[in-house]
């Protein structure tokens, strides 16, 4: 509970929180001021001073308005604390993602952050409202009176602290709670979808005590949270009905030592109107919103903390892919995707990679560029495993060009340049030349136009990837199906632009024509692979020659085979 709280804290900006915090000083005006309208009014109506008891209830419209004016002031303010917060909270779902590859991360950026925005608001003016009319009643009633003052406080102040106390109880059974009605309902969603086959083979009795132990965590969860619900009365009563017992208990021994009529009323009225209501409101806000604060803040910073960086034992020491043996399962049930497979893909290679859609050649990319880990066998780019190379010293090793191209908001060049900031003029022309993209960042306006997203075909989206990639200083370019949207003349284009880049280059070839302009060439049939160049696979390879008896082909004067 102290971490979120923490959170929430070194989240607000320094100058924004004393700018709210100024602005909630009139405030206090009008709360330090009833009491004693009140007070002086009714005595001076006692007294047949009727202009009197007038002027001293003027003077507390006053009062409220200046309190108005503060408080708009603030109000117009608790946007700066709030969304400079949901900024924060959106940063961390994205890169607690983006580097964990974290489930739920969409109902974090949505429903979960929204959830944290809007309490952490609500808190922000329940504690400030409080803080007003702490200082302010507690002013009124030193003005008032101290001995009124000493005998309603103590027990206010008493009861609130109770109230905090038991929060870290609260927020700890509230999550037990939770965890109880997730087992629940894991436990009861089993049992009704074996429920045919429960009947069948007469196992009501187990499936009665698979699901009564959740229900009786449960059960016993929510009367552990009714407990601490009712300790929340208690702590009211203390805080706001006791010293109203004991100021009405003290009346006639005030009255005695002189203390008039007024000034009794306006203490009450400071109980009745002021510390109350406040007391109820801050303790709901607390052990409703709060709690739902910190449970919803606690699964986001869980879910989104930035796992520790690996270590690596070492720098790559080259770009050599070499797989030994390696497999890999979507799941440990699931049918493996790749099995056994060994493979080498020397420095300066140009491999393309075919087999039939879905016998995992992207999943191969994806374990070569340190995407996945392997369930099975060893994998080494260079010397070292994906795994053990930090982020930074893996975008220095590989780049990765997926076939659903990313393009931001912003500048054809920031596009370009956004893994290779330090690129020269020159070099970001040459590479828009030498790939192909020339007409495209022409008609979007240069390299200085703006670009939507959303207005670029899937095409325009996979050039610029590709002119970025190209500019990469990564040695290891892996294209997994990075030109299915454009045309073979331009598929061509962008290939041998990455041949002729230095490095090597591993193609997931989207048309056999990439098959034919690699020096290598990969086949996945099932669990089985072959690599040979395309004129052995053509002797070799039935399912090498099926794919290629499904491409029309081409032109000599377009593609030359490797021989």
């Amino acid at each position: 509970m102290r971490r979120e709280l923490g959170f929430g804290a070194a989240a607000l900006r320094r100058r924004s929180t004393l700018e709210f915090a100024a602005w909630s000083v009139p405030e206090i005006l009008p709360t330090a001021v009833y009491g004693l309208a009140v007070a002086h009014a009714t005595d001076a109506f006692l007294a047949g001073r009727a202009g009197t008891g007038l002027a001293w209830l003027g003077g507390l419209v006053a009062a409220a308005g200046v309190g108005a004016v503060g408080a708009r002031q603030a109000y117009r303010r608790l946007g700066e604390l709030v969304e400079p917060f949901r900024d924060v909270l959106v940063r961390r779902v994205v890169n607690g993602a983006l580097r964990n590859n974290a489930a739920g991360a969409v109902s974090r950026l949505n429903r979960q952050v929204e959830i944290v925005r809007d309490t952490f608001a609500g808190l922000i003016v329940v504690t400030r409202s409080f803080a007003i009319t702490v200082v302010g009643v507690v002013t009124g009633l030193l003005s008032l009176d101290p001995v009124i003052a000493a005998l309603v406080v103590p027990p206010f102040l008493l009861g609130f602290a109770v109230s905090l106390g038991i929060l870290g109880v609260a927020a700890d059974r509230v999550k037990a709670s939770l965890f109880a009605d997730e087992q629940l309902t894991t436990s009861a969603g089993s049992a009704f979808a074996g429920v045919r086959d429960i009947t069948a083979t007469g196992a009501e009795d187990f499936a009665a005590e698979l699901v009564g132990e959740p229900i009786e965590a449960h059960a016993a969860a929510e009367r552990a949270l009714a407990r601490v619900a009712a300790l929340r009365t208690l702590c009211f009563a203390i805080g706001g009905w006791l010293p109203l017992l004991i100021l009405l208990a003290a009346g006639p021994w005030l009255i005695g030592r002189g203390v008039s009529t007024g000034t009794l009323l306006g203490g009450l009225t400071y109980v009745l109107l002021g510390l109350q209501p406040t007391l109820s409101t801050v303790m709901s806000a607390l052990g409703d919103s709060g709690l739902r604060y910190v449970v919803t803040l606690g699964r986001i910073l869980d879910s989104s903390a930035v796992a520790e960086t690996p270590k690596s034992t070492g720098s790559p020491r080259g770009h050599q892919v070499r797989l030994h043996k390696v497999s890999f399962a979507y799941g440990p049930q699931a049918e493996p995707v790749l099995h056994d497979l060994d493979l080498v893909v020397p420095e300066g290679d140009h491999l393309t990679v075919v087999g039939p859609s879905g016998i995992g050649k992207s999943t191969l990319a994806a374990l070569i560029c340190g995407m996945l880990p392997p369930t099975g066998g060893r994998l080494v780019v260079g010397r070292v495993p994906p795994s053990e190379l930090s982020a930074a010293e893996l975008a220095k090793t590989r780049v990765l060009i997926p076939q659903e191209a990313y393009v931001f908001s912003g500048t054809v060049l920031e596009n370009l340049m956004y893994l290779a900031p330090a690129a020269t003029t020159n070099q970001v022309n040459r590479a828009i030349e030498v790939v192909g993209a020339e007409a495209l960042v022409s008609r979007l306006g240069g390299p200085a136009a703006a670009i939507r997203p959303s207005q670029l075909s899937a095409g325009e989206r996979q050039l610029i990837a590709l002119v970025r990639s190209y500019l990469s200083p990564a040695p290891l370019a892996v294209l997994d199906e990075a030109t299915c949207h454009l045309d073979p003349e331009a598929e061509r284009q962008a290939e041998e632009a990455f041949a002729a880049r230095g490095g090597t280059l591993i193609v997931v070839a989207h048309r056999i024509s990439s098959a034919l302009r690699a020096h290598r060439i990969l086949v996945l049939d099932g669990n089985q692979a072959m690599v040979a160049r395309h004129n052995t696979l053509l002797r070799q390879s039935p399912l090498y020659q099926d794919l290629l008896g499904h491409w029309q082909a081409p032109q000599p004067d377009q593609i030359q085979p490797a021989s």
